[in-house]
């Protein structure tokens, strides 16, 4: 689930939860919209985790080593 699907799940939520008064047959809305609440911000923490371990930078104490490649061309026609 990423940072926009969490958001759209809050958003949502919170519309059904205190926007809304209106009842459907044998479903309270309320419940729903504090469902999707904690739906999304569960998605939102678990999306920084994830992109959080993903954003680490490796470092290395040792130079990097350079080697120059030369290039290598055949003087006569391919076989």
């Amino acid at each position: 689930m990423g940072i926009g699907t969490s958001i759209f799940l809050i958003a949502v939520g919170a519309i059904l939860t205190f926007a809304l008064d209106a009842s459907i047959g044998g479903v309270n809305l309320d419940v729903i919209g504090w469902i999707l609440m904690a739906a999304g911000v569960l998605g939102l923490i678990m999306t920084t985790l994830v992109w959080g371990r993903r954003r680490e930078v490796v470092t290395t104490a040792e130079p990097v080593e350079y080697r120059r490649v030369e290039e290598r061309r055949d003087v006569g026609p391919p076989l």
